[in-house]
C-alpha cells in the first residue's frame, strides 16, 4: 500500500450509543485487518522483553456522520467509479443478530434499500476516498 497516494477512513453515526459506536468501529477494524493483512505490521518487543501484536502501519480516522450521510455515500460506494475501494459496512441488522448464520439468513431476505448503516469503513485511493469524505469532521 502506496501511503502517499492510498487512504482509510472510517465513518460511523455520530447519533449512536458509545457502546454501539466503539463496537462498530472494532467489527470493521478485524474485516479490515482480514481483508488487508498486508497493512498490519510486525509483531514489537518493548524494553522489558514483552511482545505486543503488530498494529495497522498508518492511522484510520474516524468520522462523523448521519444517518443519511452514510447511506449516500455507501450508495455511491456502489458506483463503477468506486469499485476498486475496500469497503466494510456494519449495519443494524449485523448489530441485531446473535450467530453469523443468522446474519447470513437475514440479510439475503432483506433489500440494501432497507439496511440502516451504523458505518463505513473505506480504503483505497486518497483521491477517491477524500472526494467521498473529505469535508467530514472527526467524531469526537
Amino acid at each position: 500500500m502506496d501511503l502517499q497516494n492510498e487512504k482509510c477512513v472510517m465513518v460511523i453515526d455520530e447519533n449512536l450509543p458509545l457502546g454501539i459506536i466503539a463496537n462498530t468501529a472494532a467489527i470493521m477494524g478485524i474485516t479490515l485487518g482480514k481483508k488487508m493483512p498486508q497493512v498490519v505490521g510486525a509483531d514489537v518487543m518493548d524494553q522489558s522483553g514483552n511482545e505486543h501484536l503488530g498494529i495497522i502501519e498508518f492511522p484510520v480516522p474516524i468520522l462523523k456522520g448521519s444517518t443519511e450521510t452514510i447511506k449516500e455515500i455507501r450508495e455511491k460506494l456502489y458506483q463503477q467509479d468506486f469499485q476498486d475501494l475496500t469497503v466494510v459496512d456494519f449495519s443494524d441488522l449485523a448489530q441485531g443478530c446473535k450467530t453469523y448464520d443468522e446474519f447470513i439468513e437475514k440479510m439475503g431476505h432483506v433489500p440494501e434499500s432497507r439496511l440502516q448503516y451504523f458505518g463505513l469503513a473505506i480504503c483505497g485511493a486518497k483521491k477517491k476516498v477524500n472526494k467521498l469524505t473529505g469535508s467530514m469532521p472527526l467524531l469526537r
